[in-house]
């Protein structure tokens, strides 16, 4: 949540671009550590939401499961 920070990047700047750059992707995959979830949330001008997640099975970045949920929202 603290990154980017200038004072950090200005220190190092050779060494902690790479870093920076790897743990602020998309998707980070890093040993013993990465994204295993992914998150989109749409809504449209009339309230119906679609709400999408991807979610690591087993810590196998090989294998993921989909699951889609629609709704209306109650004005």
């Amino acid at each position: 949540s603290q990154l980017p920070d200038p004072a950090i990047e200005d220190q190092g700047k050779d060494y902690i671009r790479p870093i920076l750059n790897k743990y602020a992707a998309l998707c980070v995959r890093c040993p013993d550590y990465g994204t295993r979830t992914n998150t989109v949330v749409l809504v449209d001008s009339e309230g119906r939401v679609t709400f999408t997640e991807r979610n690591m099975i087993n810590a196998d970045v090989n294998q993921w499961k989909t699951s889609t949920y629609e709704f209306k929202l109650h004005s």
